[in-house]
């Protein structure tokens, strides 16, 4: 695997992961309010990714608190509606402004209805990401080997897909149209952790 560095309860502090970060998040399970968060998986799109493995009596990690804070750090992720509530959930933070790559390609990519992180990674990029450690123990005291490539995985594709998308958006005229319904993920997020998990919309 590329290079990745494991971190247990916070992010150290000498870490600079530039203008835009790509995130995503491990869980026991998909519902926050009873599955806890375990790791955070954060990379700059160096081939390089940092694992921070929170200590969830606590959940103290100033140091990745203050990064996912900033507003001058675009946070970029894959399907955010869920890694956004989680964040907010387990570490009291809004994650802002974001750009969320699974947003991007269905607004960019109507000719299919796959959008997981496996498919557009196939057909953008050309690069097969394995799905394998999905739905195993992160909670674990001890992550294996694979774990870690696993998580690292789901970050470092994320800035070249966001190139991708960005032409493509583009060039269908959706660029603003998909910054619109990135601003809004967070109160989707926030909607789904009060228990609206249906759309307010619908009749």
């Amino acid at each position: 695997m590329d290079t990745v560095f494991l971190h247990k309860g916070d992010l150290p502090g000498d870490v600079n992961l530039g203008s835009c970060v790509a995130v995503d998040t491990e869980t026991m399970g998909l519902k926050p309010r009873r599955d806890k968060l375990c790791l955070v998986q954060l990379s700059s799109g160096d081939g390089v990714a940092h694992l921070v493995q929170l200590d969830r009596s606590t959940y103290d990690a100033p140091n990745l608190k203050k990064l996912l804070n900033d507003q001058k750090v675009e946070k970029l992720f894959h399907f955010a509606r869920f890694d956004v509530a989680v964040l907010e959930f387990y570490l009291n933070i809004t994650c802002t402004p974001i750009y969320c790559t699974r947003t991007a390609s269905k607004l960019a990519r109507t000719y299919t209805d796959k959008h997981g992180l496996r498919d557009v990674c196939r057909e953008l990029l050309g690069v097969e990401i394995s799905k394998q450690f999905q739905s195993s123990d992160w909670g674990a005291d001890t992550l294996s080997r694979e774990q870690m490539a696993y998580a690292a995985s789901d970050v470092f594709h994320l800035h070249a897909l966001r190139e991708k998308f960005d032409i493509m958006l583009a060039r269908e005229g959706r660029t603003k149209l998909a910054r619109q319904v990135f601003d809004f993920i967070p109160v989707r997020a926030r909607l789904d952790l009060m228990g609206f998990a249906t759309d307010l919309f619908d009749h």
